[in-house]
């Protein structure tokens, strides 16, 4: 009897998960992948439509064209997971599986912070992604804010990418003189892991008049005075508000008994959850690395060298080392790099590369490289 394998989630992990165990069994297992979505689009596509450089089909990869040995798809939602049982249900019924692996990434709280939803252009969504575009479009000048309105949240960089851009779309619209850009966020620095990254970016910023406002939490936003509310200190007024939501675990995942304080808590080596045969990977967890694309990468692969190791009868694998590299945009087309470490030591680490050409075309190829392994197209 085939092994079946049931992946919740078509993100990296799951792409990823999918991909792997394919390419080694083909068709002497059985895999299902259940994602809601009409398709796959990298996180930092975010950034294009959010400044023009690209509308939403052309950054979306069909799930229709996912077709590998041993792997079906199904586009549905997951309307419950009993972990117990290592199952799931959707518009097609129950789907039982031998090993169950949660990739659902996150959500977002919108009600946690007061106003967001009513006066907030959030960007971490494609569809915010593509309202936000529309405000930044429509404004003629002003104090721009960029706020994070908790942690952990979806790649550490990205709020800072934004402002720099941001820079570039009003420099390049003349109304920069007569605008402000501020970052608020509840890290103390934009990348701690890499005190080099963090400086490089804290440069970037005071050379472009950004301010960046470090170790606060944004609590509200009022929507008489334009201000946002911050848990301590003197609030910071806005124009245009463009925010990162408080994430957390997709309520079907809450509704499972899987989560505690807002995630499902895995061991970070084998990504194994409390419950037998059932693993979490990406956003969705509790690692001890950043919630990030190439994180989630790194640990699907993991849990498919587990689930080969168990399938046929192998050594133990090696575990999730922790590790991954992220490209930040710095505006003025220029890309840099930080490859971390989260794992290996007794404290995280960070190696910041400058930006340059050969990263800009390092970053494009990251792209083309995994469309073309899990989708078979370039």
């Amino acid at each position: 009897m085939k092994t079946r394998v049931l992946v919740l989630g078509a993100g990296f992990g799951g792409l990823e998960l999918a991909t792997t165990l394919s390419e080694r069994l083909g068709d002497e297992i059985e895999v299902t992948v259940i994602d809601r979505g009409e398709g796959f689009a990298f996180g930092f596509s975010k950034l294009e439509l959010m400044f023009g450089r690209a509308g939403r089909p052309e950054v979306t990869i069909p799930y229709e064209e996912l077709s590998h040995p041993g792997v079906r798809f199904l586009r549905e939602e997951v309307t419950a997971i009993d972990p117990e049982g290592r199952s799931a249900t959707s518009a097609s019924g129950v789907h039982e599986a031998d090993y169950l692996v949660v990739a659902l990434g996150a959500d977002y709280d919108f009600a946690s912070t007061p106003g967001l939803a009513e006066d907030g252009n959030e960007f971490y969504s494609f569809a915010g992604a593509a309202r936000a575009a529309v405000a930044i479009s429509a404004f003629e000048g002003g104090r721009v804010l960029i706020g994070v309105c908790g942690a952990p949240f979806k790649c550490p960089p990205a709020p800072s990418e934004a402002a720099l851009l941001m820079h570039d779309e009003l420099t390049g619209r003349g109304i920069r003189e007569q605008s402000e850009i501020a970052i608020a966020m509840p890290l103390s620095k934009p990348v701690p892991p890499s005190p080099d990254t963090s400086e490089a970016l804290l440069s970037a910023f005071e050379e472009r008049g950004i301010s960046f406002h470090g170790g606060v939490r944004i609590a509200s936003l009022d929507l008489e005075r334009s201000q946002a509310v911050l848990e301590e200190g003197e609030p910071i007024p806005y124009d245009l508000f463009l925010g990162v939501p408080k994430h957390r675990a997709p309520d079907v995942v809450i509704e499972s008994g899987m989560a505690v304080d807002g995630y499902v808590p895995v061991d970070s080596r084998t990504l194994q959850t409390s419950f037998e045969g059932v693993y979490a990977v990406g956003d969705v967890a509790t690692v001890g690395v950043p919630k990030a694309g190439v994180f989630a990468e790194g640990q699907a692969r993991a849990v498919a060298e587990a689930l080969l190791a168990r399938i046929e009868g192998g050594d133990d694998a090696p575990g999730y080392a922790g590790t991954g590299s992220c490209y930040i945009e710095f505006g003025r087309g220029e890309v840099g790099r930080v490859d971390v470490d989260f794992l290996s030591g007794p404290t995280p680490t960070g190696t910041f590369r400058a930006p340059s050409e050969e990263i800009v075309a390092e970053k494009r190829a990251f792209g083309t490289s995994r469309r073309a392994r899990w989708f078979g197209s370039a």
